[in-house]
């Protein structure tokens, strides 16, 4: 009989270690949110002739919105602004040569040539433009304003991860 005890008690003790129900097996597995497929990304540029961000950052694959908003008050013809998205490799010096050749009635955007991932339209002061493209894979990516002689101070990054 008192075996009996000892096994029971022992059997009980087992349970109580074991934490009743709570061990790391039996608990719920943490739900991981995916990360979203989508990313909208603002930046600005002004009368200075600078973009508000040198850099942007984004997930290959992503479908991104990205919106243009020119807080100047200077119009289009004087001090036009855009977001123009290059391939790795491109010269940029070159590309706004062929800029400027494309002129305003094209925003500035040459229509040889696959230098350009995505670009807003131009505008002027108080005005915005939104583009919406997918990330390309993986890298840095250059963009620029290529109203004339903007590119030098206007650019930056995108990197996509």
């Amino acid at each position: 009989m008192l075996k009996s005890i000892i096994a029971i008690l022992f059997g009980l003790s087992l349970l109580t270690a074991c934490g009743g129900g709570n061990s790391e097996a039996e608990k719920e597995p943490e739900i991981m949110a995916e990360e979203s497929s989508e990313a909208t990304l603002s930046i600005a540029g002004n009368d200075q002739m600078q973009f508000d961000k040198k850099e942007l950052t984004v997930k290959a694959g992503q479908k991104v919105t990205l919106i243009l908003n020119h807080t100047g008050t200077m119009a289009k013809s004087v001090m036009g602004h855009n977001w123009v998205l290059l391939t790795p490799g491109t010269d940029v010096a070159t590309f706004a040569e062929k800029a400027v050749a494309a002129g305003e009635a094209n925003d500035y955007i040459p229509s040889e040539g696959d230098a350009v991932i995505a670009h807003t339209k131009l505008i002027g002061g108080g005005e915005s433009a939104t583009v919406e493209f997918t990330a390309p894979v993986a890298g840095s990516y250059e963009f620029i304003c290529s109203y004339p002689g903007h590119w030098a101070m206007m650019r930056g990054t995108l990197i996509v991860e």
